[in-house]
């Protein structure tokens, strides 16, 4: 799949910005439409998609192809552009990925050294940062300017109106980029942007999502764990992890606890947008981009949040065969249903496996791969989903699918890659670049630092499997699944309990089997994601074959299995003596059988 999305676009585009997978061409920055943010926040004539992939080369093992990639950017790449650009998106896919292949370029212990490399992609890195300092130049709280023009700075025109995630997620680059080249300057105006933000929290440590750059005050006061401020946290907590300052972790803890006290709804598999101030409710959808906070959870140790909310995400995808934009879970209807190969699902899925090596994982990576060729694959590389509802297609492949969703499609089935048994104070990016940082470049500690209950930075819990599982000795995450091993996740109770929330079915009908679906045990099911005690129920479902009849199951409910049953059964007899392993994803097979069997209907599977 990478090489068909990354030959086409060499093939076909290079080196313009991106693919057009459909009129199989390529795309830089509309001229003709400078107003055009959808494009032009992105493209800048400056060959964003071989960039944004550079370190995907290394992480697949083709150092070869990582070498000649690293020659065209070399030759062809220059930002000296008349192009307005978002700081935000500019800094994290190109400022990155050329610090990224930087990185591996020079250090031998990642394999990939290039030989007469002279740190020509350090030089564009330190060249493009100087050309987005202007944005933080200008403004009275230290928060930057949404937008630069890489020629000329920041326009007189220009918003002063941001993002928290695109004004806060900045650090990671930034202070690489310093450390690197031993300037502060670059680490400094992103820091306190950071802070300029956390600083403005209200009372109950929200932060809004919109503000003024110039008086600090909030525009849009939504305050959610999605679109427009998600990687402001994922940049706290990183950036604790790559640098070792209790700074970031002070700030994310904080940031942490309030999310979880008044964003997560009651059940704890939600995460809405409420109001910073008061956490009200202030609308009734979720977004894809927040599919990364499970993943950002497994970082931070926080293991059974983040199994729950990443089932969230999974129910909507098998509903759809994608992730919608934005998904209403009080109408449990798609809000907006556009799909452009986003990341951050199997970014989680990948820490999940990880974290938990459950084979639920690889099942979940296997569905969206299998959907991805099903559904965007063209002749020419990758296609947007217009509508998940429809199947539409748009002609755009953005770089990311190469730099982050195919990259951890790899390293999740790759589980012997080298990136996923490196033991050090490393990160991925929001884009999906890998960070490291050699201890030489790393501050001395201060006595905060080594606050007790502090975590370790030289260790991100990811790779120290056995630390973030003896946090959670109460629940048994399987390590080395059997076949008789039930505590896998699809026959825990909070799978069927996701998936009546988003309104999805535990199991598909069709015309050859007849199963009992999640809409009927969701009234069975705790709102804490525990199944109550089983009650008589009776379904009646249309069996179609020839002609119509009906059949009936009943659970069976008498006072032994009344209290054997209290809380998560793990067996529950059926009338006829036929045992399930768990109410939570019960599914039986119903076979019609002849008359000259004696007819009706038999259990054949179950």
């Amino acid at each position: 799949m990478f090489f068909h999305g990354w030959n086409n676009y060499l093939t076909l585009a290079y080196p313009e910005d991106e693919l057009n997978p459909i009129l199989c061409n390529g795309r830089g920055s509309d001229k003709l439409n400078p107003g055009n943010i959808n494009i032009n926040d992105i493209l800048g004539d400056y060959s964003l998609t071989i960039i944004d992939t550079l370190d995907t080369l290394a992480v697949l093992g083709e150092h070869e192809m990582f070498e000649d990639a690293v020659n065209k950017v070399l030759r062809d790449v220059s930002f000296n552009q008349d192009n307005r650009v978002q700081i935000f998106e500019t800094n994290i896919r190109i400022l990155g990925g050329l610090l990224s292949a930087h990185i591996l370029a020079t250090d031998p212990s990642y394999g990939h050294t290039i030989k007469g490399y002279n740190g020509g992609l350090l030089r564009l890195a330190q060249d493009l940062a100087d050309r987005l300092i202007p944005a933080f130049q200008y403004t009275k709280t230290g928060i930057p300017y949404p937008r630069v023009n890489l020629r000329h700075g920041v326009q007189r025109t220009e918003t002063v109106e941001t993002c928290t995630a695109g004004a806060g997620s900045l650090v990671l680059e930034f202070g690489v980029l310093s450390r690197l080249t031993n300037n502060t300057y670059y680490e400094d105006v992103a820091k306190r942007a950071m802070r300029a933000l956390w600083n403005r929290r209200s009372d109950i440590d929200l932060l809004g999502n919109v503000i003024n750059i110039q008086t600090g005050q909030w525009i849009h006061t939504a305050s959610s764990t999605g679109a427009g401020i998600d990687s402001y946290f994922e940049y706290l907590f990183k950036a604790y992890v790559l640098f070792g300052e209790a700074e970031y972790l002070d700030m994310f803890e904080d940031a942490y606890r309030a999310i979880m006290q008044h964003v997560r709804d009651p059940s704890g598999y939600l995460y809405r947008n409420v109001h910073m101030s008061s956490g009200a409710l202030m609308a009734t959808w979720v977004d894809s981009l927040s599919s990364f906070w499970p993943g950002l959870q497994v970082l931070y140790g926080d293991l059974d949040s983040a199994i729950k909310g990443h089932l969230i995400f999974y129910n909507i995808w098998r509903r759809y065969h994608a992730l919608p934009e934005r998904f209403d879970f009080y109408r449990k209807t798609v809000d907006i249903g556009f799909y452009p190969l986003r990341p951050e699902f199997i970014e989680s899925t990948y820490y999940l496996y990880r974290a938990t090596r459950d084979p639920f994982y690889l099942h979940v990576g296997e569905m969206v791969l299998e959907d991805l060729n099903n559904r965007t694959r063209l002749p020419c590389g990758f296609a947007t989903i217009g509508d998940v509802r429809t199947g539409r297609l748009e002609d755009r492949m953005e770089s990311f699918l190469l730099s982050e969703t195919l990259k951890y499609l790899y390293l999740l089935f790759d589980t012997d890659n080298s990136f996923n048994k490196i033991d050090s104070n490393f990160v991925f990016t929001t884009e999906g670049h890998f960070l490291p940082l050699a201890g030489q470049y790393l501050k001395k500690p201060t006595s905060a630092a080594s606050t007790p209950n502090k975590i370790d930075n030289r260790m991100c819990l990811l790779h120290n499997i056995d630390t973030l599982l003896q946090q959670h000795q109460h629940h048994h995450y399987i390590q080395h699944p059997h076949n008789l091993d039930i505590s896998s996740i699809p026959y825990r109770p909070e799978t069927d309990f996701a998936a009546a929330i988003v309104g999805s079915n535990s199991n598909e009908d069709n015309d050859e089997e007849t199963f009992i679906t999640s809409s009927i045990l969701s009234d069975m099911l705790h709102s804490k994601g525990h199944c109550i005690s089983p009650q008589t129920i009776q379904v009646e479902r249309q069996y179609r074959k020839q002609e119509q009849q009906s059949f009936e199951l009943t659970f069976n409910t008498d006072v032994r299995t009344h209290q054997l049953h209290r809380q998560s059964p793990k067996f529950v007899e059926l009338v006829g003596g036929f045992l399930s392993r768990s109410l939570s994803g019960l599914k039986l097979e119903i076979t019609k059988r002849s008359h000259r069997s004696g007819g009706g209907f038999q259990v054949t599977r179950g």
